[in-house]
């Protein structure tokens, strides 16, 4: 098991909540996203600011939404779907969904083609409620 880095996520979550910075963002759009550093199987950030990218599945407002964060590393199996993003294979950890802040939000990367949004939000539904 590698080191962990609480410490490091600490300040900056710390950072992330006093900044307190709304931007603006939509259902379908893809973004660098402060996910942290986090225990056992949840997936975590990497870097500096802890990021990985996350679509935005559902929006709660304007200052919280229903993310799946992204991995460039492929998985197979019935929790996790692969599709293209700006020419790179992603897959979508859908076990790994959850609420989020848009104080988490760092940075657009893009939006998901309308046809592929409604192809992995109906697979997400279709996991969670059966």
């Amino acid at each position: 098991m590698y080191e962990k880095h609480f410490d490091a996520w600490i300040k900056v979550k710390e950072k992330l909540h006093n900044d307190n910075e709304i931007v603006s963002f939509h259902e379908g759009e893809v973004w660098w996203c402060c996910l942290g550093e986090n225990v056992g199987v949840e997936i975590n950030g990497k870097g500096e600011d802890f990021t990985r990218p996350v679509v935005i599945f559902k929006a709660l407002g304007d200052q919280e939404f229903f993310g799946v964060p992204l991995s460039t590393q492929l998985h197979n199996g019935s929790w996790y779907a692969t599709f293209i993003f700006n020419s790179k294979r992603q897959t979508a950890f859908l076990s790994q969904s959850r609420f989020m802040s848009v104080c988490r939000l760092k940075r657009r990367m893009g939006e998901l083609p309308s046809s592929d949004f409604k192809v992995r939000k109906k697979k997400l539904f279709e996991l969670l409620f059966k």
